[in-house]
This record gives C-alpha cells, sequence and structure tokens, in this order.
C-alpha cells in the first residue's frame, strides 16, 4: 500500500471516530435518562454493544473513504462518492442529536430512514470507484437498518 493511501485511510479514520465522539456525547447525555425510562422492544441490545459496534464501523468507514479519497480528487465519481459519504456522515451526528437530546424517536426515524438512503448512495457511489470501498460498508448499511428498525418501535412503544 502506498503512503499517500495509507495517510488518507488513516486521516479519514481519525475524522470518522471524531464524528463518532462528538455523537458519543450526545448519546451519553440522553442514555442516563429519557431513554432508560421508555419502553424499547426486546431485541434492543445492551448498551453495552454499542460503543464496540460503532467503533468498528467508524473504522470500516474510515477505512472505505480513504480508498476512494486516494483514487484522487481530481475524479469526478471521486468527488461524487465523497460528497455523499460527508453528507451520510453529517445525518449519522445529527440521528444521535435528535433521538437522545431531544427526546424525539418520530424525527429521529426520519432522519435514519435519509441517513440508510444517503448510506445505500455512498455504497453505490463507491462502487462505481472502488469495490472493497462500498463491501466495507456494507456492515455499517445493515447495523442503520437495524437501528432503523428499532427506532421505529421505540416509537411505536411510546406514542
Amino acid at each position: 500500500m502506498k503512503t499517500n493511501t495509507l495517510l488518507k485511510i488513516i486521516i479519514s479514520i481519525v475524522i470518522c471516530l471524531a464524528v463518532g465522539f462528538l455523537a458519543s456525547i450526545a448519546t451519553q447525555t440522553g442514555v442516563g435518562g429519557w431513554y432508560e425510562t421508555i419502553q424499547k422492544p426486546s431485541f434492543t441490545p445492551p448498551n453495552a454493544v454499542f460503543a464496540p459496534v460503532w467503533t468498528v464501523l467508524y473504522v470500516l468507514m474510515g477505512i472505505a473513504a480513504g480508498i476512494v479519497w486516494s483514487r484522487g480528487l481530481h475524479h469526478i465519481w471521486v468527488k461524487t462518492a465523497l460528497y455523499h459519504f460527508v453528507f451520510q456522515l453529517l445525518f449519522n451526528a445529527l440521528w444521535s442529536l435528535v433521538f437522545f437530546n431531544l427526546e424525539q424517536p418520530l424525527w429521529a426515524l426520519l432522519v435514519i430512514i435519509t441517513l440508510l438512503i444517503l448510506i445505500l448512495l455512498t455504497i453505490k457511489w463507491f462502487k462505481v470507484v472502488n469495490n472493497l470501498a462500498a463491501y466495507l460498508l456494507i456492515p455499517y448499511a445493515l447495523w442503520v437498518a437495524y437501528a432503523l428498525v428499532i427506532n421505529f418501535e421505540i416509537w411505536r412503544l411510546n406514542s
């Protein structure tokens, strides 16, 4: 692997983990209060599962973004793929704020639906640039789809 590619992967991982860290601050403030009092579906994982899973997912996202970035920003497909990536990353962080800080499961559901669509579009564009980068985002898409179902059930159970 070229040094330039490795550097872009490392930078991308750091950015993804930083966004994850900021989102976790919003999550931690909400988990201790409102979230503990609401009804949750039986298939909701224990709170201890979320941090390790998200850490792995953010690292995979960073590797994928770094691989795409390393193809060169002069390519329109790379720019398009990375624009989609940035938008989905923003919606990723937004979900935590809406769900945990604003305590709005319905609005969070709309955010996470948008997030999943953006992830699928990002996978599509990453695949145009690099197959491996696209495949690295599949666990993320699956986890967000699972989170979407949990979010929906929380909204349903508490409406």
